[in-house]
């Protein structure tokens, strides 16, 4: 009941167009019901009056004969092994395992699926969803520590890409036959509208992506040369474009849900458009490509940042943007200027936020999501994506070490390109900035609570960061860790305790609406630059946020100085006491500044002011404010690397029981900086720190 009220206060609150169109998807949706059985028979011979073929056959060569985005084209596998050394062995060891539905997604570990494949099971936990109308299944399971996010991963069917990669480089009948066996085995477990795996649209959206991708593998193998499996695979697919149609899950405010079922639509429009007198692909084509010029616009800044607030999710968002277009391009059509900008500068703001050699910051959530995966890098390393970006669009030819782009790109010449230096550079448009050089790099978020100030897939981290300081990660965001799962570490790790920002009084900076509002949060940060400087030898950010004016009458003011030559780190916080001091000079109140070591670091010691941090053989040194009262401690801390996993770590907790006066009065800062220091050189340059934070400041 509380959950209905709820819902029924956030509907009457929407456009009315938002609550006509929200009642008559109901409609529609409540009508499969009735529907769904008739669809299940649907029948090679309305497939073939729509596209005006005589017979499986010759749709399928029809199809065959289109263009498509990916290298799917046989591929020499001892030119393939110069150019990737040590891919093609990465290669056919995945194939091997997805032979034998072994697979390790989203923190599972290594399973087996089954044989058969049960392709509605959380391996996790053993929980099952049986199969009905998708509108009865409970798949969140509230209260429960089932994931629905494991049955539908495995029904992407992107594990079993290895196999269609393997049957390219070796023209072994083997990975056509066993792809044939997976499909086949998913179409028989999970009927039309009736299985966990069709309660959301975007899981449906992205098997288009993989099975358009398969048929263009093997649409000449001998294990797919037979009439009945082509009529259930094609059939199959058409239902797939049907339903994400029928069911896109269009909103006043939309994400990457919305954004991968357009995605789909334009690749559905373009592979089924054989027939010129065929109205329903070229509807497919032409309403999804227009969402999609709708949302880039709406949902990426002008910088190129996805609005979001998540980097996981900045990649997912970019290659859901990107592939339709390649798909349009492969097929002779030109792609509209604005959204190639802003595609390139996606791009470009992967390219910075990518720590050298690194891993993406843990900014936001997470949950490992890709379109057609073809690398076997790790799930947090985008170095690939920039270069992607500009290949498919026919920017630049792909260079010799990107894996990704060979197998999405149609056309690949071998050719090393040279990566550019990057230096710190502002995305405020985006709210992002990125302190680098070389071996440095400062990743601040300053942005939007994200999903159009929500919440979304954002944390309450306004003003947090991660570092990278003489090439070792030193400071880390905790990550996202799990969704439905588990409500309570969901809002753990979202929560301001879980970031490397000060809490006041234990409070969030955003409000949490309710604990079982798992994307929502009140917008009460509203982060904000208020100086930037970036030079060769130091780069210098300061931001606000207002988590705390409402509540405890402070805004909070950030600095970050980074010397790009000493690899030094500073942090500086101040609070400005909103209400006249002299009334209320002895308010309490109590702060928490909190730094999360990366896993990697080591504490090697402390003192009253100092603490030694090791990784492998290089120590650095922190110093901190020698504020009264103040109280060091050490305490242990868990990231989330990715989607279902975790590791331990520390936490640098520094906690103040203090006045208003005093908090006012005083900055805290930190300093981390690569080998062995003395406390003078930081007490000196402290006192520059203060008074030139607060004269900047002052200044705005």
């Amino acid at each position: 009941m509380r959950d209905i009220i709820g819902k029924l206060k956030r509907g009457i609150r929407k456009p009315p167009k938002i609550i006509l169109d929200r009642l008559a998807g109901e409609l529609r949706a409540e009508s499969e019901r009735f529907v769904a059985p008739l669809k299940r028979r649907f029948s090679i011979s309305k497939l073939l009056r729509v596209t005006a073929c005589n017979n499986v056959n010759e749709l399928w060569n029809k199809l065959s004969d289109r263009p498509y985005f990916a290298n799917c084209r046989p591929v020499d596998a001892v030119d393939y092994e110069r150019k990737f050394p040590v891919d093609l062995q990465r290669i056919l060891k995945a194939a091997d395992r997805a032979f034998n539905h072994q697979v390790n997604l989203l923190g599972t570990g290594d399973i087996h699926l089954g044989n058969p494949i049960k392709w509605n099971v959380d391996f996790k936990v053993n929980k099952c969803w049986k199969n009905q109308f998708y509108r009865s299944i409970d798949y969140l399971n509230v209260g429960e520590p089932s994931d629905v996010k494991i049955p539908w991963e495995v029904s992407r069917l992107q594990w079993a890409i290895p196999l269609g990669q393997a049957y390219l480089l070796t023209g072994d009948e083997k990975y056509a036959s066993k792809t044939r066996e997976i499909i086949t085995s998913w179409i028989e477990s999970n009927p039309y509208a009736g299985s966990v795996n069709w309660t959301c649209t975007m899981e449906v959206a992205l098997r288009i992506f993989v099975l358009t991708w398969f048929f263009y593998v093997f649409k000449s193998s001998n294990a797919w040369n037979d009439s009945k499996f082509r009529s259930g695979f094609l059939t199959n697919l058409n239902l797939h474009c049907h339903f994400t149609e029928l069911h896109i899950e269009r909103n006043d405010i939309n994400g990457n849900h919305f954004t991968a079922d357009a995605a789909g639509m334009v690749f559905a429009g373009l592979f089924w458009s054989v027939n010129p007198n065929d109205r329903v692909s070229k509807r497919w084509l032409n309403n999804g490509w227009k969402d999609l010029l709708a949302e880039i616009e709406i949902q990426v800044s002008e910088d190129g940042c996805d609005y979001e607030a998540s980097i996981a999710y900045h990649r997912l968002v970019t290659e859901l943007f990107l592939l339709p277009a390649a798909y349009k391009i492969a097929n002779g059509d030109s792609i509209d200027d604005l959204y190639k900008q802003r595609l390139l500068a996606m791009s470009d703001f992967t390219e910075y936020y990518m720590p050298t050699g690194g891993l993406a910051p843990l900014i936001g959530d997470a949950d490992d999501a890709r379109v057609v995966p073809f690398g076997g890098q790790a799930i947090g390393d985008h170095h690939y994506l920039p270069e992607l970006v500009r290949t498919c669009l026919n920017l630049q030819t792909a260079s010799k070490n990107s894996v990704e782009a060979f197998w999405t790109n149609r056309s690949f010449t071998d050719l090393k390109i040279s990566s550019r230096a990057l230096e710190s550079k502002a995305f405020d448009k985006g709210g992002y900035f990125v302190l680098r050089n070389k071996n440095n790099h400062v990743f601040i978020d300053c942005a939007p609570i994200g999903l159009a100030n929500t919440g979304g897939h954002g944390h309450n981290d306004a003003l947090s960061f991660e570092a990278v300081l003489n090439g070792h990660k030193i400071i880390s965001d905790s990550g996202a860790f799990v969704y439905t799962s588990s409500y309570e570490e969901r809002n753990l790790f979202r929560s301001t305790a879980y970031h490397n920002i000060p809490r006041l009084d234990s409070l969030e900076i955003n409000r949490f609406v309710r604990d079982d509002y798992l994307w929502n949060l009140h917008n009460d940060t509203k982060a904000k630059l208020i100086h930037w400087d970036a030079q060769e030898d130091r780069t210098v950010f300061i931001g606000k946020h207002h988590g705390y004016k409402d509540r405890l009458s402070y805004d909070y003011y950030r600095w970050f100085s980074l010397d790009h030559g000493l690899s030094r780190l500073v942090i500086a916080d101040w609070f400005n006491y909103l209400n006249p001091i002299d009334k209320d000079a002895s308010k309490p109140v109590t702060v928490d500044y909190q730094l999360i070591l990366a896993p990697e670091v080591i504490v090697e010691g402390y003192d009253s002011n100092t603490c030694r941090l090791r990784i492998n053989d290089t120590v650095y040194t922190t110093f901190w404010s020698n504020l009264h009262d103040l109280e060091f401690n050490i305490v242990q801390a868990r990231v989330s690397p990715s989607y279902g996993l975790l590791e331990f770590s520390q936490k640098l907790v520094w906690s103040l029981k203090t006045t208003a006066a005093y908090l006012d009065k005083n900055c805290f800062a930190v300093l981390i900086q690569p080998g062995y220091c003395a406390y003078s050189e930081f007490d000196e340059f402290q006192q520059k720190i203060v008074n030139q934070f607060k004269n900047y400041v002052r200044r705005t």
